[in-house]
């Protein structure tokens, strides 16, 4: 596993990093007083200002907010790309034309940019049209309409759904699962479901904002430990069992540590073993996201408990999403049977939000059978096996090429640090030049000093499609200055 120490990096590197964030700051100042001097003058009404004719103060409007008005406009076209086409190995990127910066809104101009794509969550390649798989969905639509037009509560539970919670239950290993519509809900709507006032949460720093609104929903008290630090872990729940609950000091009602398999913006694998380890010791409870590992790791596929080769009975609570390796939508929680039929009855996403559409049910069964090789190909083995190998192959090549790449060699997730915010931008743009597509992450998605480039590799990759794009990130890693372990260890980072 590899981290940037951001005590020991160059001040070099730190100067700049500051310094433009400074400036960028500064110019926006200056910017918005000049536009205020500039409406004095003449007497015209500035955007956000109340429009008294109508006694009605603009609903929304986004030139309030200083950050967004002058720091991400100028970068607005690095983010939410519209695509066309399926999320496969190659993309098909929507060109856009405007300047947001003067109050032109970007808009597509009509082309196409066939692109390289090393962005997309399509760890195994399953978003590609497979005959086999593609048909069992088309028939599934066919027979139980596009969707159940109720919540599962209702009359949105089909033969369908109840057959997907036994296969996804058997592929984990847990006794009962329920599936929910949508990810996001999978966490920020069961967890309130299972703490509350009087219990304790603690949650790693770098948890997901799905988790975080599930457990400050919740009513339970949170504490949060360094990231991946067993170490901390373990000091910070003794200390919660020391001191009690606030004010009262009485016993914890229930102790609840949260965790991600694979941390999406670090490529970083949990060391679940230890995490288990501390839980064991002070009888807490364990849960899991497995929204990036469940499919991608481990050697049939089986997530980060197959891949850190524990019992999983040690997990008290499985926690996973369909859509990044099963190429749909929605996802799960498997636990024990009593746990289940209670957000069954509790969690909001079961009682009120619509079922899973069908169509996206089946292509998990789909999957699964894949996976596990029911289906007689041994298609989901060979996936398993490229992708490890396009992981492998991608992360050393980068490492060898001077860039600074973090985390962990197994993880698909492979984020490659940039750290100068002018170099995030440039790095970008002149990849969708070359027609790779990649995604940037700066703050307040990360650390201010460590800007970076997230790549996300599939198995639907060739290895003819990462030897280009290696080609390509030397060639724009050098206009950029981003290979900084080149000549040397410029940046500092540790195993």
């Amino acid at each position: 596993m590899v981290h940037v120490l951001l005590d020991d990096m160059p001040w070099v590197i730190q100067f700049l990093t500051y310094g433009l964030y400074l400036v960028s700051v500064a110019f926006g100042y200056f910017q918005e007083y000049f536009e205020r001097f500039t409406h004095y003058l003449t007497k015209s009404k500035l955007e956000n200002e109340i429009d008294y004719e109508n006694g009605y103060a603009p609903l929304c409007n986004l030139n309030n907010l200083f950050f967004v008005k002058w720091s991400y406009r100028r970068v607005e076209d690095l983010f939410n790309r519209p695509v066309s086409g399926l999320p496969g190995a190659h993309i098909d990127v929507m060109m856009r034309q405007g300047d947001p910066m003067y109050n032109i809104p970007l808009k597509p101009d009509g082309t196409l940019k066939r692109c390289l794509n090393l962005g997309s969550y399509n760890y195994l390649g399953f978003a590609e049209n497979d005959t086999k798989i593609t048909d069992d969905v088309i028939a599934t639509v066919q027979k139980y309409g596009t969707s159940g037009c109720s919540p599962r509560i209702q009359t949105g539970t089909t033969d369908l759904h109840r057959n997907l919670e036994r296969t996804v239950a058997d592929f984990v290993g847990k006794e009962e699962a329920i599936i929910f519509s949508m990810g996001y809900a999978t966490n920020s709507t069961t967890i309130p479901s299972l703490v509350s006032k009087g219990d304790l949460i603690i949650s790693d720093t770098l948890n997901h904002a799905s988790i975080v609104v599930g457990c400050r929903s919740s009513g339970a008290s949170i504490k949060v430990f360094k990231h991946n630090d067993p170490v901390h872990l373990d000091k910070v729940v003794r200390d919660a069992i020391c001191e009690g609950q606030p004010r009262t000091h009485l016993p914890w009602g229930k102790i609840l540590i949260v965790v991600e398999g694979i941390y999406s913006m670090e490529g970083e694998i949990l060391k679940l073993r230890e995490i288990i380890e501390v839980k064991k010791k002070y009888n807490c409870y364990l849960y899991v996201d497995e929204a990036h590992s469940i499919g991608a790791i481990g050697k049939t596929g089986r997530g980060i408990s197959e891949y850190a080769g524990v019992n999983i009975d040690d997990i008290d609570i499985m926690m996973g999403t369909f859509t990044k390796s099963f190429a749909s939508v929605g996802g799960y929680i498997c636990s024990h049977k009593h746990i289940i039929n209670h957000l069954r009855r509790t969690a909001f996403s079961s009682v009120d939000e619509f079922s899973m559409a069908p169509g996206c049910g089946q292509q998990v069964l789909s999957v699964i059978e894949s996976l596990t090789g029911r289906d007689g190909t041994g298609d989901g083995a060979r996936r398993l096996k490229q992708l490890a190998d396009n992981v492998r192959f991608f992360r050393q090549g980068l490492t060898k090429r001077g860039f600074v790449v973090i985390g962990d060699d197994d993880s698909p997730v492979i984020p490659v640090m940039v750290i100068v915010p002018a170099k995030m931008s440039a790095f970008s743009r002149l990849c969708l030049e070359r027609n790779v597509a990649v995604v940037i992450a700066s703050y307040p998605a990360t650390d201010l000093l460590l800007s970076r480039v997230r790549i996300c590799v599939s198995a639907g990759h060739t290895r003819k499609d990462l030897e280009e794009a290696l080609d390509v990130f030397t060639e724009v890693g050098d206009m950029c200055l981003l290979r900084y372990n080149k000549d040397s260890q410029y940046i500092i980072t540790r195993d």
